[in-house]
């Protein structure tokens, strides 16, 4: 996964980066389009279709216990996701909108780096705040190649700013194809009021012929606990 899907060239395979920028880019690209549609005059919320067949991952099923939200907290900017079920610990950096309007991802340097849209939700207070991740590279897996692996009711740990760890539970985790994005659902709060956080990468196949991958990996998790510094 990769940062714009905007009608750019991706970068080429011989700088080893071909598959790094596409998946979440096109993601990205949406996020800024909801965004502004949110605030346009008359604006329509995004499709409500449901997720089914191949586009379903995991969801929500039903018998898993999950525990009571806790409220949000102050204001702070994440250092470090966690993810102990699946190996990820990473450092998170902040990041802003690149000349074409989308979020600038990761840099290629850097796969294994975690992007937090910067002008957007601080993990632990209300709202959905947003983490990119690559996939993979041209050589080997980035930092959330195995995130589609994670599983409601599992634990993400984000390490703040002001050394407060917010600890999240997952709720939900869902494949979302070009066809049913679904930006309400991706970028917007399931529940107002409550700390939530999204952790996004590509997903499905990579289409060599794009240049691009076919789906987005979205887990979404709420805010249940916090360990004070």
């Amino acid at each position: 996964m990769s940062g714009t899907d905007a009608p750019a060239t991706p970068a080429t395979p011989a700088a080893g980066n071909g598959r790094l920028f596409t998946g979440v880019v096109w993601a990205v690209l949406v996020l800024v389009l909801w965004l502004w549609g949110r605030d346009a005059p008359g604006a329509l919320s995004g499709s409500s279709a449901p997720t089914t067949g191949d586009i379903a991952a995991v969801g929500r099923p039903p018998g898993v216990p999950m525990p009571p939200p806790h409220q949000p907290i102050d204001a702070a900017q994440p250092r470090r996701v966690a993810v102990p079920a699946l190996d990820i610990d990473a450092p998170v950096v902040a990041r802003g909108l690149d000349a074409q309007g989308a979020v600038d991802p990761p840099p290629f340097e850097t796969p294994h780096a975690v992007g937090w849209y910067g002008d957007g939700t601080r993990p632990g207070e209300p709202g959905a705040a947003l983490l990119v991740g690559h996939v993979d590279t041209e050589t080997k897996p980035a930092v959330f190649y195995g995130l589609s692996a994670a599983r409601p009711g599992g634990k993400i740990e984000v390490t703040r700013a002001d050394g407060s760890v917010a600890e999240f539970t997952v709720d939900d985790v869902r494949v979302f194809g070009r066809d049913r994005f679904d930006p309400d659902k991706v970028y917007g709060p399931h529940h107002e009021g409550r700390a939530e956080l999204r952790l996004i990468t590509c997903g499905g196949t990579f289409d060599r012929d794009k240049g691009t991958y076919t789906a987005n990996v979205v887990v979404s998790a709420y805010l249940t606990g916090v360990t004070a510094p």
